[in-house]
């Protein structure tokens, strides 16, 4: 069978080799390390995974807040889909999740959304804890992962579309959640309006930007 040397029929990964990945290599070749990015990536689902538990937690403190707790649902459950939408990219790159739990949250790329009061043993001490204080831990962890995917953005644009077009919209819904709690600590705090657009979501949690589409029903 004679030779097809077709523009893009080989390259400089042999014909069924399993040691290296084109999809990788083509970064490379674009100027993106593609080793680095995997470890960036991780430690950005790291933060996501850790504010899916922390909301947990805040939200069931957000007592007599019932519209405090659904927004507050909304972000839990999109950073859950942000940890989903990116897990498989890191195994695309020749990675993998931490097998430790321990690892992966020392790891993660912001600091985890505690409750913001004293811990005495492993009891933390709720006598002071109020609404305001757990709206500044939600938006300050919102900026942080504005931070982290806005980095991701940079690294990837232009050179990586895939994951480029994974964290630009994981940064598009983490500037909304960003400015769903400026408008409710402005008002819980300060007493004043400031305005987010808010509108609830058709279903707790629905990821407009982040989820993927099925291609089907049974998907």
């Amino acid at each position: 069978m004679a030779d097809d040397e077709r523009r893009h029929g080989s390259g400089s990964v042999e014909p069924g080799s399993t040691d290296k990945r084109v999809g990788m290599e083509t970064l490379r070749d674009r100027g993106v390390d593609p080793e680095e990015l995997r470890e960036r990536l991780v430690d950005a689902i790291g933060a996501e995974f850790s504010t899916y538990y922390y909301y947990t937690n805040l939200r069931m403190h957000l007592a007599g807040h019932e519209d405090y707790k659904e927004i507050t649902e909304d972000a839990r459950l999109e950073d859950r889909a942000h940890f989903e939408l990116v897990a498989p990219r890191v195994y695309e790159l020749g990675g993998h999740l931490p097998y430790d739990i321990d690892e992966f949250m020392g790891r993660a790329s912001c600091p985890h959304a505690e409750l913001p009061v004293p811990h005495e043993g492993e009891e933390p001490d709720l006598s002071n804890l109020d609404a305001e204080g757990v709206l500044e831990v939600l938006l300050e962890a919102e900026r942080c992962a504005i931070r982290t995917w806005s980095e991701i953005c940079d690294m990837t644009q232009g050179k990586d579309p895939r994951t480029y077009d994974m964290a630009s919209r994981i940064l598009q819904e983490e500037i909304e959640h960003e400015a769903w709690f400026v408008e409710l600590l402005s008002m819980e705090r300060d007493g004043e309006i400031n305005p987010a657009g808010h509108f609830v979501r058709g279903e707790p949690g629905e990821a407009p930007y982040s989820t993927n589409n099925r291609i089907n029903d049974s998907a």
